[in-house]
């Protein structure tokens, strides 16, 4: 909503979690919350053409809109972990 009435028409804004981490740790995040160890972490070559680094840079809609996570990253996984846990008859259907 905040882009939506405050952002300029045309502008690209990201919206992220103000924080950077790697794929092993956002890895074991989601592993925590399942109560999995690390066992379950295969390591594969990388794809050709492999991005190095994915990162979202939320400075612009925080310096022109004021935008700030309201929940930390780790919390927003737990709390997204959580809606799909609480809501399987929404996304199960889906499942190919």
């Amino acid at each position: 909503m905040l882009v939506a009435e405050n952002g300029k028409p045309g502008e690209v804004y990201n919206i992220g979690g103000g924080r950077e981490l790697e794929n092993l740790e956002l890895t074991n995040l989601i592993l925590r919350e399942f109560k999995y160890g690390d066992e379950w972490i295969e390591f594969v070559p990388d794809r050709k053409g492999h991005d190095l680094r994915y990162s979202v840079d939320i400075s612009k809609a925080r310096d022109e809109l004021g935008y700030e996570p309201k929940l930390s990253f780790t919390e927003g996984i737990k709390e997204t972990i959580d809606w799909y846990r609480e809501n399987r008859n929404w996304w199960e259907p889906l499942r190919v």
